[in-house]
Formats: structure tokens, sequence, C-alpha cells
């Protein structure tokens, strides 16, 4: 992984290649080691206010960059977010102005602070000072437990799920049926109403629109009768419309014969005879047929109001009612048959809660028998680390068995005591931030993890000596897999470094800055002697090339 600052507290720039297993940052207190920490932090998303901008600058700006080759779960989120991995690179960019504005960037897309700390947690974790404590929350503490007899549980959650899938349907079946008894007995009186009220009123489709013609006619009865008087007389008396058709065919008809042009006209004005008859006649029909109708006219009003009642309650229009008469008479049916189905399904709806509960009891079982194995284990590694008094213990509790969940029905909840004579507590409010970083150290050493980025800050507080070296040599195991990186001020962890980086603040008597240095094996040697406190002289550089030399040859034959 790299990382990159700019503008960050003491740092103007800086440049951190990490190698892929063990990196140590090393440097005199209060040279800014805590600085990358807190870069680092602010690229993973911690909140961060404006005074980790580097004085008189604008903005300050961290860029870190991973490897997801092995990260399934950090690809899962990022597709989640519509975010593309190129070359298995994911390139994070966060800055901060002094107008207090934030850019967040995940391989050049734009993405809140939440959505990158859901990104960054599947990628690194720090372990000291940072506010970075994911151990600390107990989805993920049962997550950890979880992971060490993952060859135990993984196949009891895979028959958990489709168990889970069969219960939701049964009781998606039962909802279907009305629910209990009574319910359905209820429900099936309200579907007989709605469809005796619907059948009854044998609505027929283009009815009503029927109706509302008829209705506008006997509305304006008088005004059409007089329109149509009108007419008749216009097309029937005397000197009117017929008249005159017919005196100009027997005009037309003497000359008919002399071409078929006048021909043609002759016939027009026959035609025209002809129709004008037809209009006269059925005008004369409507005259006939004309009265108005009292009764029709309520019976009209009562069968549209009958109409628009249906419609309100059971759809937009008659064939939609129609739609809808059809859905609850299959319903009713369905709850009619129900009684003998239901006796079906609550039987395969206990049988599969039942195997769902054995299912859950297992896990349970699996996971009590599980944390007393992991917790004597993480015992013996924190003793290993110096903390020979620390008691640790694993509660798992169990919560109700109605619980739905392909996970199971436990709550994991992390114990610790540090000191002798002191009760168990929960972890997350008695552990301090070193403790922390050689509790993870000690977790990640038994759960033998092969992931994820680890950073550990003061790990090495209050220890010396033979611990040191252990610690060291735990280091060097665990580095094997996954990445760590370190700050230390121990010269055995810095012996067993595959990389380290020399924090140093200079003054130039205008400012002072912090620079980030990568050492050879000469750097590595002259910081091994100042932490030892030795001199420059031949019998320092001696002991310092033996520890590089035995971390050497420790870490050749893991």
């Amino acid at each position: 992984s790299l990382l990159r600052l700019k503008n960050i507290a003491l740092i103007k720039s800086a440049e951190i290649e990490f190698d892929k297993n063990l990196n140590v940052l090393s440097g005199e207190t209060g040279a800014g080691k805590s600085v990358i920490i807190n870069a680092i932090n602010f690229a993973l998303g911690q909140k961060a206010d404006k005074t980790l901008i580097r004085y008189g600058e604008d903005f300050c700006e961290a860029e870190i960059v991973f490897d997801t080759q092995n990260s399934l779960e950090t690809l899962k989120v990022l597709e989640e977010y519509g975010i593309d991995v190129d070359n298995n690179e994911v390139i994070i960019r966060r800055r901060l102005t002094s107008e207090g504005k934030s850019t967040i960037l995940i391989n050049g897309v734009h993405v809140t602070l939440a959505m990158l700390k859901n990104v960054t947690l599947t990628l690194c974790d720090i372990y000291g000072q940072s506010e970075h404590y994911s151990l600390l929350n107990k989805n993920n503490q049962l997550k950890v437990l979880d992971n060490f007899c993952s060859n135990e549980i993984e196949p009891i959650k895979a028959q958990i799920k489709p168990l889970i899938l069969d219960i939701k349907e049964f009781k998606k079946q039962l909802e279907l049926g009305g629910g209990d008894e009574r319910q359905r007995a209820y429900k099936l009186d309200l579907l007989k109403f709605q469809i005796e009220e619907i059948e009854s009123a044998n609505l027929i489709d283009g009815e009503e629109e029927d109706l509302l013609s008829k209705r506008k006619v006997l509305q304006n009865v008088e005004k059409i009768g007089n329109a149509l008087q009108v007419l008749k007389c216009r097309f029937g008396d005397d000197n009117g419309v017929l008249d005159h058709i017919n005196s100009t065919i027997r005009e037309t008809s003497s000359i008919s014969n002399i071409s078929s042009e006048y021909q043609e006209i002759y016939d027009r004005l026959y035609s025209l005879k002809a129709e004008s008859d037809d209009i006269l006649n059925e005008v004369e029909n409507l005259i006939d047929g004309l009265e108005f109708d009292g009764e029709e006219c309520a019976r009209i009003e009562n069968r549209l109001d009958l109409i628009k009642q249906l419609k309100r309650k059971y759809g937009y229009d008659v064939s939609e009612i129609n739609e809808y008469l059809q859905k609850i008479k299959n319903e009713y049916n369905y709850l009619v048959e129900f009684e003998e189905n239901s006796k079906k399904i609550i039987k395969k709806l206990e049988d599969a809660n039942n195997q769902l509960k054995a299912l859950y009891n297992k896990l349970t079982l699996i996971r009590q028998q599980n944390a007393k194995k992991f917790a004597k284990l993480l015992e013996k590694e924190l003793s290993t680390l110096g903390m020979k008094s620390a008691k640790f213990e694993i509660s798992v509790i169990e919560n109700s068995l109605e619980t739905l969940s392909n996970n199971g029905v436990n709550e994991v909840e992390f114990l610790f005591s540090a000191n002798a004579g002191e009760p168990l507590k929960t972890m997350s409010k008695v552990i301090s931030g070193g403790e922390m970083s050689r509790f993870m150290l000690a977790l990640k050493l038994v759960e033998n993890t092969n992931d994820f980025t680890y950073i550990f800050d003061e790990i090495d507080a209050g220890i010396s000596g033979e611990v040191a070296k252990i610690i060291s040599q735990k280091f060097a195991i665990l580095s094997k897999k996954i990445q760590i990186i370190t700050i230390s001020h121990l010269p055995q962890i810095v012996a067993y470094s595959d990389t380290l980086y020399k924090i140093e603040k200079q003054d130039d008597g205008l400012k002072t800055a912090t620079f980030v240095t990568k050492q050879n094996i000469d750097g590595k040697v002259s910081e091994i002697i100042r932490l030892t406190g030795g001199n420059l002289g031949e019998s320092s550089t001696i002991h310092a090339n033996e520890l590089i030399k035995d971390a050497n040859n420790y870490k050749s034959g893991i």
C-alpha cells in the first residue's frame, strides 16, 4: 500500500510506500509519528478538523492506496456503490480546506463520509489511540468468534438460509388465508357482501355511456321537440325544401335526355329528393317517439348513482369493477378451501420452526464451546506478550428463538481484565490503547487471518527485554500473511522490520517540518543504536547488527 500526504500538521509532503509485510515507523519522541497515524485515520474516515492543516496552508490532503486482491468483502461494498476497481487497487483521496469543505474520492468517484467508512472498515484497522476499534462492536465480535470456528459454523448457516426462506413463505401463505379463524371468517363475510353487491348490479360494459346519453335526451325533450318541428316544417310544408326540389326535378327532366351531363344533374337531384324524403320521415318518427318519461328518468338516475357508488368502491369503470369481482371471487374460493390447506401449511411451518430452533441451538452450543477454546488461546498469547495477569472471556448470549436471522440468535460480548484481582468487564469500557494493540496482535495470531491491513500504535508501551523480543517475533509470524504497520520505540521491533521509516523533525529557524525517510540497512543500524542508547561506536554497531542478524534468522525459519 501507498500513503501520500500533503500539508498535514508539520508535514509539507510525504510519500510512504509500505512493504506487504512488517513496516515500522520510528523516531524521536515528538518527531511526528502520531501525525502519520492521524493522517491514516483521516484517510480512513475519522472525523477531522482544520487543525490538521499545516500552518499557513489552505488545505490538507491524504491519499492511500490499498490492494484488494484478497478482499472480496471490499469488492462487494464497492460494487454496491457502483465504484469500479482497476488492477485490484482502491485509491482513497480525502481533502479538507481551511473553509471546512471536505472532498472524498474513491477511485475517482465522489463519496460520503459514511460510504468511505463502510469501505475502509473492510480494508484496514488501527489499534491503539485511534477511534478505529472495529473489534469493540459486538457484531464484529461475533464475526471474530465465527471465523475461529468457521468449519463448524458455516455448514449450519448454509442450512439455516433456505429454512428461513421457507418459513417466510409459509407465513405469507397464512396471511393470504386471512390470519386466524376469526379473522378469516370476517374476511369471508366481507368478500361475500362485496361479491353479492357487484353481481346484483348486473353491470354491462358501455352501459354507463348509454344511460348518460338517454338522460341527456330526457333532460332536453322540449328543446329537441321545438327543433324537430321547425325541421319538419322546413322540409314538408308548402313551399318547403321538398316542394322546391320536386319543382326543380320536373324542370330538369325535360333536358335530361339531351346529353349525359344533364342526365347526371337530374340523377343527383333525384338522389337529393330521396335523401330529403328520408330526413323528413326520420324527423316525423323522432317527433312521434319524443315524450318525457318521469319513471324512465328516475330509473336512469338511480342506475347511474349505483354505478357511481360501485366505481367509488371497486374500480375506475365497469370493466375494472368486473375485474375486481373476479379477483375477490377467486380470493373467496381460496379462503373457503383454505381451512383444509391451512392445516398442511401450519404443519410445515411448525416443522420448519423446529428445525430452525434446533440449528440455532447447535450454533449456540458450537459458539459456547469455541468461545472457551478461543479465550484460552488468547490468554496464552497475551501472557507471552507481557500481559500475564490478563483474563479474557467471551460471553455468548442467546436471544429469543423467534428471531429470524441467517446468523442465529446469539450476541457475543468480549469481557476483559488486564490486572490480577480485577473482575472481568465489557472490554470496550476497560481496555487501554496499549492493551488494545497487544490484544489485537494476540487475536490475529489466534484467528490466523490472511487479509486486511493492521496498524498498531503504542503496542510497545511499558515493555522491554524478552517481551519486546517475543512481540517482534509475533509480528514476524503474523506479517507473513497480513500487512502490518506499527509505530515503535523498541530496537527489537526495528530489527525485525521488513521496511523501516524514520520520522524526523527539522527546524530551519523559520518553520518546523516533519520528514519521513525510508531507511537502508545502515539507517536501520543507526536507529537501533539510537534506541538502545548507544554511541556510533564499534560495539554498538556490532550489537545492532547482531539484533538484525538474529531477526533475519528467525524470519527465515518461519
